[in-house]
């Protein structure tokens, strides 16, 4: 049976203020309860019916509140709730300010919609990219929309905020910064580095002023075939997987 406290737990973590107090977060769904109990998060209770329990495995021994399909309905974030929900420790990460000159990394630069960032840290973690570095201005990871879209993800791929062109101030010194802009060159012909960071710009307004001064690699996705008149822009989730595509097709 689900108690009206934790019921009120639950519903609270929708809002940003109340997840940063808990330090928690929700996730629905077998497959994306399993891959975070698998990379270590802390699961501090499972909400589940009856039916998921007998026809699923739950990874792990855990706090298993067993509910009915309406209490778990009053619960859930989704308009189909799947059978399981539970609540997680949010991960702590330490800033690291030296990744970008080993390795490739995303930053985003305020990326607002929770759907496209939940969506960016499921590609970096299917392309090896393992530290998202975020704006504060970006979307919470924690946002129930984010968590869904990461498809578990967010256990692999370790997510900061920082006031971001400070951190590219430093990180230049040591590291390529590739943007992608109108001006840029084509990303076909450029030559690609196997380290750097590879930074994304807002959904409407693309790489801010304050961050765009600190790139020092631009790039242009062109389209097909060359002078159509197309759209206007590419969804910044859908660029970010052609980006991070070519780097990783280099690399092989």
């Amino acid at each position: 049976m689900l108690s009206k406290n934790t019921l009120k737990l639950i519903t609270s973590l929708e809002q940003k203020k109340y997840r940063k107090e808990s330090g928690l977060f929700v996730a629905e769904g077998g497959k994306t309860v399993n891959d975070l109990i698998d990379c270590g998060l802390v699961a501090e209770k499972v909400i589940a019916t009856r039916e998921w329990l007998d026809t699923h495995t739950l990874h792990g021994s855990h706090n298993v509140i067993e509910v009915t399909e309406e209490e778990l309905r009053r619960a859930s974030f989704l308009r189909a709730p799947q059978g399981v929900l539970a609540l997680f420790r949010q991960p702590s990460h330490t800033l690291d300010h030296e990744a970008p000159a080993k390795r490739l990394c995303l930053d985003l630069d305020n990326v607002q919609d929770p759907g496209n960032l939940g969506t960016i840290v499921r590609l970096a973690d299917w392309f090896g990219i393992e530290e998202v570095y975020c704006s504060t201005g970006s979307a919470d990871i924690y946002n129930p929309k984010c968590i869904q879209a990461t498809m578990g993800a967010v256990g692999r791929v370790k997510v900061f905020y920082t006031e971001l062109p400070e951190f590219l101030s430093k990180v230049k010194e040591n590291a390529p910064v590739y943007g992608t802009f109108l001006d840029g060159e084509d990303l076909y012909d450029k030559q690609l580095g196997t380290n750097g960071i590879i930074l994304m710009g807002n959904e409407g307004n693309g790489i801010s002023k304050e961050c765009a001064q600190h790139v020092n690699e631009r790039l242009f996705i062109p389209n097909y075939p060359a002078g159509r008149e197309t759209s206007e822009s590419l969804n910044v989730s859908t660029a970010t997987a052609i980006i991070c595509g070519e780097f990783c097709r280099r690399m092989r």
